[in-house]
């Protein structure tokens, strides 16, 4: 088939999917593996979206860039300062799910080693984007509950891309180099990045960003070369360098916009064109029985730490509800897998559908039952995750001040 023909194709699905988000108002990610899934399972239909080569490619560096803005999101000054109770919850986060789905895969369902390993991680995981809308949306991304639940988000997934990387690297000399690699960028990225966007930042041909896809390309590549996930990397680049998208958005919003218009959604619709409606309908018992292991593991996880550092009853609930959305890093995951043989279809199908599900169900529990009011409701600024759209809560009429409801 010609090229531009697949192509036209391919973002077609992507527009279909950013209009019907705006329209029913829910984040964009979800619809685009909705549309990738059922354009994959029309019969007549499937045999036009094809993955060639080329979207595979543009995939690649959309899950490569997805994850250098998911960490690029995160404030350093609020990671710090609220750094006692971001690591404790965000540590429980990610290892009691990570060890509940991975037993309940591998002794109840019966997975193979691998299968359930990437089922422990994927299941692990917080959704940043989702949790970064949600805070935006209703203003406590200025409040300190927002600010320490945004910073227990990263602390989640970078368990999470860690267990990725380390459960499958292939251990040798390269992994070394890779590891060496990354840590002298880590350094020098940051005042390499200060240096271009003085001397020759916010011109046309957009030096800064072509720098970043450069490195970001060549940790990718050495990455993959090791037998580790390319995302590992592009995560911790995106941290060390938020500093400087904190104080130039011009940058931030010119990267995402390149990202989310047309990278990512070859990723989420491709993610999307790899769920089997046979065995979504088979694995229904499945699919319940995990979303219930990850939403019970998080709320026994997180519950007793918020506790410990004094969260009220109402900021508690909520924010053990989003600490138990995923989506990017869960889907990612689940992608990796099952291009590498680890899962099957069947098993693929069952995990992107349980990280959708716990996207909508705890978002929309935690913005209608308890959500907490905040005195500023009414900051505008972009959204910095894929979900550029979320389910918008009715707030309470009324600033209300509240005292201080984190304590570390």
């Amino acid at each position: 088939m010609n090229i531009y023909y697949e192509a036209a194709i391919w973002i077609g699905m992507a527009l279909l999917a950013a209009l019907v988000s705006v329209r029913i108002a829910v984040p964009v990610a979800l619809v685009e593996i909705v549309v990738g899934a059922v354009a994959a399972n029309i019969p007549g239909i499937e045999e036009h979206v094809t993955v060639v080569p080329f979207v595979t490619f543009l995939a690649g560096v959309g899950s490569i860039l997805l994850t250098f803005l998911a960490g690029a999101e995160i404030d350093p000054v609020s990671l710090k300062r609220h750094w006692k109770a971001s690591v404790s919850i965000g540590v429980v986060s990610f290892a009691l799910p990570f060890a509940a789905a991975f037993a309940f895969c591998y002794f109840v369902l019966g997975w193979k080693l691998h299968a359930a390993e990437i089922g422990g991680i994927a299941l692990s995981t917080t959704s940043v984007a989702v949790v970064y809308a949600v805070m935006v949306e209703t203003g406590l991304n200025r409040n300190d509950l927002g600010k320490l639940i945004l910073a227990a988000c990263f602390i989640t997934d970078l368990g999470t891309v860690l267990a990725l990387g380390g459960f499958f690297a292939t251990y040798g000399w390269l992994l070394l180099l890779f590891v060496v690699a990354t840590v002298v960028a880590l350094f020098v990225v940051p005042r390499l990045l200060r240096s271009v966007i003085a001397h020759f930042g916010h011109r046309v041909s957009e030096p800064e960003i072509k720098l970043l896809l450069v490195v970001l390309f060549v940790l990718g590549g050495l990455a993959t070369q090791a037998g580790s996930e390319a995302v590992l990397p592009a995560y911790l680049v995106g941290l060390v360098v938020a500093g400087v998208f904190l104080h130039d958005r011009v940058l931030m919003d010119r990267l995402r916009s390149i990202a989310f218009a047309f990278l990512t959604p070859f990723f989420f619709l491709r993610a999307g064109t790899y769920i089997s409606a046979s065995a979504l309908i088979a694995s229904a018992g499945v699919i319940v029985a995990l979303l219930t292991v990850k939403l019970a593991a998080k709320g026994a996880g997180v519950w007793p730490v918020a506790t410990v550092f004094r969260i009220p009853r109402r900021e508690r609930i909520y924010t053990t509800l989003l600490m138990a959305t995923g989506l990017t890093f869960g889907t990612i995951s689940a992608l990796y897998g099952y291009t590498h043989h680890l899962i099957s279809k069947t098993q693929y199908t069952v995990l992107v559908t349980v990280v959708v599900l716990s996207a909508f169900v705890p978002t929309i529990i935690a913005q209608q039952l308890f959500q907490p009011r905040v005195a500023d409701t009414d900051e505008e600024e972009a959204l910095g995750a894929e979900d550029a759209v979320l389910i918008h809560p009715h707030l309470a009429s009324g600033p209300a001040n509240q005292p201080d409801p984190v304590a570390d």
